[in-house]
């Protein structure tokens, strides 16, 4: 075995991999993320509206995606599938925090939000229905907070998460290509 494909394989060489780190880290926040978004929905009743449940899309990507980021940057994948895949997570990440940012602004009331969640009711039925529609639906409104804590809705708590994670898989892949920086320079 060589002194290069020990250094790559050793413990201590994984909890020096920026892209391992990054990945990890983005899994786990995801998977807390989506727990505590069960959480909120399961046991204290507090249900998603329609814009919610899209947030949630971004943390099903994000901890498949980071653990296999992770499995494969522990195998010693090359560097540029490390970094895809950490660049995939910072977009996805950052157009969670956009789609955070637009569910917040709509629940200040700073713009519309979408007519299926937030809009008036236009279809009730014919009038012989419409009591058992009003019994059998309801709609989770986007325009008005369920809960807060802090003066933060859980759509303002998602943008920051979503900008939380999206820096650290941006740390991972600026890290990353420093130390590939300096590995070829002292290979020089």
């Amino acid at each position: 075995m060589t002194s290069d494909v020990a250094a790559h394989s050793s413990p201590r060489s994984h909890a020096a991999d920026p892209a391992l780190m990054a990945a990890l880290a983005v899994a786990i926040i995801a998977a807390a993320t989506l727990a505590g978004a069960w959480f909120f929905q399961l046991v204290l009743d507090i249900r998603p509206c329609p814009l919610c449940l899209e947030q949630r899309y971004a943390y099903y990507l994000a901890l498949p995606l980071g653990l296999v980021v992770a499995f494969a940057a522990s195998r010693g994948a090359p560097r540029q599938i490390a970094l895809a895949g950490l660049a995939i997570l910072a977009l996805a990440a950052l157009a969670n925090a956009g789609l955070g940012g637009y569910h917040a602004g709509v629940e200040w009331q700073f713009w519309q939000g979408p007519t299926d969640c937030s809009g008036p009711v236009v279809d009730l039925g014919s009038a012989g229905t419409l009591l058992q529609r009003l019994d059998s639906v309801k709609v989770i409104r986007c325009d008005e907070v369920q809960w807060r804590f802090l003066g933060l809705s859980l759509a303002g708590y998602n943008v920051l998460i979503s900008l939380a994670m999206a820096v650290m898989a941006v740390w991972g892949i600026v890290s990353a290509k420093r130390a590939e920086l300096r590995r070829v320079g002292k290979g020089a």
